[in-house]
């Protein structure tokens, strides 16, 4: 018997929250020019710092970009298109993200793929042009390149990150080799799916299956599949969450909530 550890990327192992909030600046000012026309430095880092408030909603990455247009529309009223900007907050992000982001992305008539597509190209260029950059604007949380290098445990890594990035920054910045097979990344199906997928491989079969995520809505997600209930889940806490859903977790007999000194001594 031994363990096989499914890991989120961004918000368990890489706070890439820095890197992400300046690469959907970039792409904001690709996909919507002239809204930035009058925007000075000061009001791009008050977006970026903005940004690490209301990671915790961000599902995929693409929603980053809106989430800088939205943040500037709450700002700027002479740029406003959405109905939602006049009065809201950064807590009624938070809150209301869910209902929020279908209604700003038929008012700015966006749709999901492009945007994708647009923000994995200017992370590429980013990358190309100043690896060290991009690389720097990354860290991985403390202690986790070592409990990945010397992990016991049998390791793939569950994102929704474009599988290169995150294996460049495994390979970059935190000096691991995880077998790029072993990365499911955006485009390979919903975590749920990757999990079924993952425990009905014959090389896996009698590992004690474990989760590790910082979204709980990824969690509650899994509850809901009967098929995965062999899965041990993990909240991390020290990832992109509130304390109000660090309080939901508690609430679910199956959801552990998981400290990163534990998380590592797990690992290792």
């Amino acid at each position: 018997m031994g363990d096989l550890y499914a890991l989120d990327f961004d918000g368990v192992l890489c706070d890439s929250c820095g890197e992400s909030s300046l690469s959907a600046v970039k792409a904001a000012k690709v996909r919507w020019p002239s809204l930035f026309d009058g925007v000075d430095s000061s009001l791009e880092d008050w977006i970026v710092d903005q940004m690490h408030i209301v990671r915790p909603v961000v599902e995929t990455g693409y929603e980053n970009v809106l989430l800088v247009r939205l943040l500037l529309e709450m700002k700027i009223p002479s740029v406003r298109k959405s109905s939602v900007a006049e009065g809201l907050t950064v807590q009624g992000i938070l809150d209301n993200w869910f209902e929020i982001k279908p209604v700003i992305m038929a008012e700015w008539d966006e749709i999901r793929d492009p945007l994708i597509d647009l923000f994995g190209k200017v992370r590429d260029e980013w990358i190309d042009n100043d690896l060290a950059g991009w690389i720097g604007a990354n860290r991985f949380y403390p202690g986790v390149p070592d409990a990945l290098k010397f992990a016991s445990s049998k390791l793939y890594i569950v994102t929704t990150k474009q599988s290169r990035f995150a294996d460049a920054l495994l390979r970059e910045l935190a000096g691991v080799a995880i077998p790029v097979e072993r990365i499911y990344g955006l485009g390979t199906g919903p975590k749920v799916e990757v999990l079924k997928k993952l425990q009905s491989m014959p090389e896996n079969q009698g590992l004690a299956l474990h989760f590790v995520e910082d979204r709980i809505a990824t969690l509650k997600n899994v509850i809901k599949e009967p098929e995965l209930n062999n899965w041990n889940l993990y909240l991390g806490d020290w990832g992109y969450n509130t304390q109000k859903e660090r309080e939901e977790a508690e609430g679910f007999p199956r959801i552990h909530v998981l400290q990163l000194s534990d998380f590592n001594g797990k690992l290792k």
